[in-house]
């Protein structure tokens, strides 16, 4: 270990010494209770330190003369305080107050030092938790919908949310902008089995907040990220315990209580403190499927500090079920179309369906349909942080994730008659000449009328568990010079991850209602036989239709430089990072190209895996260079540029082997250059910004998923160019006292410079779409909201606009804008006698005020619909939906 070090601080230049002064002191805020995690830090250097549990701070300086050393906190107005440093100990007492600059706010998230948003050269979004408490949010989208540059799609439920960010291309799934928790990603590779990764956890009330780095900066640090980072800070106990609980109901049968309790374990003089925080819930919505959905999450941390550093092991438990909302058929007008009962069709998934089974050549095989998204697993994280000295500081994290994980998908109404049609020319469709036919409700025997709709559906089971491991260490030197400091830090990242990809198929005949029943068909066909379509409403039990094992290690180096030079910041750094992956095909086979004499006519086309595989490795390397800077124009604007060069590797699951240890085609990097300018504006009515960027991709690779014989196939591989530019804006002006007006608004023009795709299906090219607009990108976004807080009554009224954006890459159809209204309020009351902080907040919110039905994506999976047509494939925003939360602190 001596050597390591020694090794490291040969890499660094010595300061220069000279004379030293101790700071030290306290931050609390305005009831007494010390703020742990405050950013003390000399304006214009790096010389600062962290409040402690018991929000105690101490640095040296080098630094001489009168300057001004700043206090800020998440959520807290920043302070700012003007010494002498002549080698004399100071000591500040300072207490915070609730409220301030969002721009004076800590960065926690890709940067190695500490500084505000307003001092950092690129574009950062955060929410503090109370507001996303408030939010009563239904999903990721929820939160993220008000950050520029970001398009949330939420109209799948609560998880899964399709996340687009600043015109890059994409399926959704957070490709290019990880999701985070405390520093270390949810999954370190991407696209091993198609799952985003807010399947793996859920937002609670343990959060500090959250942030989104925007911009090519992000790829620097930890796991990368070529686009942006959503990283969510965990609270951890302090010497003043605290404990939350927050009960939720909602319509559609809501009720979601989450809590969080934190403080000191041991004696007054104990350094250890836990927090332990989660949630337990059950919903029948946001849309009632008939399936439930329910679960837990539990995590924690525990903390012990030392002298020079600390040693934090973060855990979670997860085991959640969540209904996932696909797709269905709509009118020529994108509106829903009414079912058999008279009422709007909002999903076409049916709860006659748990506990489906059925017989393969392969043994019984049986759907997890009832539990929809299905997340069950966990994370360990160790975090260590030690102090060598006030310039030489050393971070690591250690974390190991195992999740069995299942992503049921219901495409309701796909298949040959994916439309709504009576059960009479239903029939003549499958049966054409038919002699006559019975038609009864699965377990009952009523009969159903030929009048009535009926329609076809595809039930899809992705089997996607996946163990992650990764880990993170650097080592940071700070370098005072005459005029400034530097700040180098060089580190290094490793991740192996291993997942499935597994897949089972079937078809149902349904009835066209919300939670339908499902049909029981028999017919006598032309030739006078009869024959059993349908029997359990399924009438076609298609079996697995992949069986993919994949694996990806990584390996990163990285350095950089933070510097701080009087009235300038500059951000440099260079990154090397190699990915190896292995991708195991299973071969799939149907039953009857065995003679076997014992197989039943309905096992005789069910498809089951062999036992043989082809696999094939892939690897690549490639470098990221990123740099940035800021000129403080005055103390109210900050001037600020960046560019980057970096790379994405593309899915495993893009590079199927075709033969043992041959791919496709060559498997290499996908690049990313972003370059953008802009200014921070901070006064005390106005604070903002403004900024313009360009995104250039190049070869991407896409797959697109369509239907051949009834099953869900990947039917084409492109190889994609494009670029964006694009305006963003963001303002909070105050209104009068306690009330302001927020606003965020994005103008991004993008298009496709190339895609020569591949038909997978016939091996052969063309090229197609260039020139079009990026499907599911819309070219304005924007919000717009007021907001109200005087300590005890709170109020917000806002919306969230996306504009009008194309379906698929060939733009031949374009879905309408969508505006979703929200609206909520509450109080906080005082609670027990005068010298207690107990509260009570007693709230409500509603979502989709206006009910809008806007429709967030066509048919994914058949880029070809026309938008004309009399029935359209397509999801629409959730419906409104009304929450009512009380939030007891004591």
């Amino acid at each position: 270990m001596k050597k390591i070090i020694f090794t490291l601080l040969c890499m660094f230049s010595i300061a220069a010494t000279f004379s030293q002064t101790d700071v030290s002191g306290t931050v609390k805020d305005n009831l007494g209770v010390p703020v742990t995690g405050a950013n003390v830090l000399i304006i214009g250097s790096t010389s600062g330190a962290t409040s402690d549990f018991d929000g105690n701070f101490s640095f040296s300086t080098n630094l001489t003369g009168v300057q001004k050393i700043k206090i800020s906190y998440l959520g807290y107005e920043a302070q700012e305080q003007t010494v002498t440093l002549n080698g004399t100990p100071i000591t500040l007492q300072i207490v915070l107050v609730e409220g301030g600059n969002s721009l004076d706010e800590v960065v926690l998230t890709a940067s190695a030092t500490f500084r505000s948003q307003k001092d950092t050269p690129m574009s950062i979004s955060s929410l503090k938790q109370n507001e996303i408490t408030k939010l009563s949010a239904n999903s990721q989208a929820d939160i993220l919908r008000s950050i520029p540059g970001i398009t949330a799609e939420g109209g799948g439920g609560e998880t899964a949310s399709n996340v687009f960010v600043r015109g890059l291309p994409s399926g959704g799934q957070y490709v290019f902008n990880p999701l985070q928790y405390d520093g270390m990603p949810l999954m370190s590779t991407f696209g091993l089995n198609s799952s985003a990764h807010d399947v793996y956890a859920r937002p609670d009330i343990g959060f500090k907040g959250v942030e989104f780095v925007r911009g090519g900066a992000a790829v620097l640090y930890g796991a990368g990220s070529v686009a942006g980072i959503i990283n969510y800070t965990s609270k951890t106990g302090d010497s003043n315990e605290e404990n939350i609980i927050n009960m939720e109901w909602a319509d559609k049968g809501r009720l979601k209580t989450d809590f969080y309790t934190g403080g000191k374990l041991g004696g007054e003089d104990s350094n250890t403190y836990y927090a332990f925080t989660g949630f337990v819930r059950k919903d029948d919505g946001p849309i009632e499927t008939g399936m439930p959905t329910k679960g837990v999450q539990f995590r924690a941390n525990i903390k012990k500090k030392f002298e020079n550093g600390s040693f934090t092991v973060h855990g979670q438990f997860i085991n959640d079920n969540a209904q996932f909302i696909m797709p269905l058929p709509l009118d020529g007008n994108r509106k829903r179309i009414n079912g058999n009962d008279g009422e709007a069709v909002e999903q076409l998934l049916s709860g006659e369906l748990a506990n489906t089974s059925f017989l393969t050549a392969g043994g019984a095989y049986e759907s997890p349909i009832e539990d929809g998204v299905s997340t069950q697993g966990g994370y360990l994280m160790a975090d260590f942080k030690y102090d060598f000295a006030d310039d030489l500081k050393f971070k690591s994290k250690v974390k190991y994730a195992n999740y069995k994980h299942n992503f049921a998908l219901y495409v309701g109404g796909n298949g040959a008659n994916n439309n709504p049609i009576t059960l009479n020319e239903y029939v003549e469709n499958v049966a054409p000449g038919n002699l006559g036919f019975t038609a009864q409700y699965q377990g009952t025997s009523a009969a159903i009328n030929g009048s009535d709709l009926v329609v076809d559906n595809l039930h899809v089971d992705r089997l996607r568990p996946m163990t992650d491991y990764s880990g993170e260490a650097s080592l940071t030197k700070t370098i005072e010079v005459t005029n400034g400091t530097h700040n180098i830090t060089g580190g290094v990242y490793l991740a192996r991850t291993e997942a499935e990809d597994v897949n089972y198929q079937y078809r149902v005949l349904s009835e066209f209602n919300n939670n339908p029943k499902l049909v029981n068909l028999n017919y006598v066909d032309a030739g006078g036989n009869d024959v059993t379509f349908s029997t359990g409403g399924l009438y076609n039990r298609i079996g697995m239709t992949s069986n993919n094992f994949l694996s990806q290690n990584k390996t990163a180096v990285y350095l950089t430089d933070e510097m701080v030079l009087d009235k300038w910041r500059f951000d440099v750094g260079l990154r090397i990072e190699n990915t190896q992956g292995t991708f195991s095909k299973g071969n799939i086979v149907e039953s009857q190209v065995y003679d076997d004499a014992t197989l039943t006519p309905e096992l005789a086309n069910v498809n089951f895996a062999d036992g043989s595989f082809t696999r094939a490795d892939v690897s690549a390397t490639d470098w990221a260079l990123s740099a940035a800077g800021l000129y403080k124009l005055n103390d109210k604007v900050n001037l600020y540029a960046n560019f980057s060069r970096g790379f994405f590797f593309p899915q495993i699951r893009g590079f199927a082997p075709i033969a043992t240890g041959v791919t496709g085609s060559k498997y290499d990097s996908e690049k990313i250059i972003q370059f953008e300018v802009g200014a921070k504006l901070g006064t005390e009515k106005l604070k903002g910004s403004v900024a313009a960027y360009y995104v250039g991709l190049s070869d991407r690779i896409k797959i697109d998923q369509g239907f051949v014989s009834g099953s869900l196939v990947d039917l084409t591989r492109s190889e994609q160019s494009t670029k964006t530019i694009g305006l963003e804006a963001t303002f909070d002006y105050s209104l009068a006292d306690n009330l302001s007006l927020r606003g965020t608004a994005t103008y991004q023009d993008h298009e496709i410079s190339k895609n020569v795709s591949t038909d997978l299906t016939t091996n052969t090219s063309s090229t197609t779409n260039e020139g079009n607009e990026l499907a599911r990108q819309p070219n304005f976004l924007g919000s717009l909201g007021a907001y109200y807080d005087d300590g005890a009554f709170d109020a917000l009224f806002s919306f969230n606009h996306t504009g009008s954006k194309f379906a698929a890459d060939n733009n031949t159809v374009e879905l309408d804008a969508i505006t979703i209204a929200r609206i909520g309020a509450g109080y906080e009351f005082a609670m027990g006698d005068n010298d207690s902080d107990d509260t009570l907040r007693l709230g409500f919110s509603v979502f989709n005020l206006f009910n809008d039905e806007g429709v967030t994506e066509g048919d994914p999976r058949n880029v070809n619909q026309a938008g004309d047509a009399e029935f359209f494939f397509g999801r629409p925003i959730l419906p409104r939906r009304f929450f009512l939360t009380a939030t007891f602190n004591f």
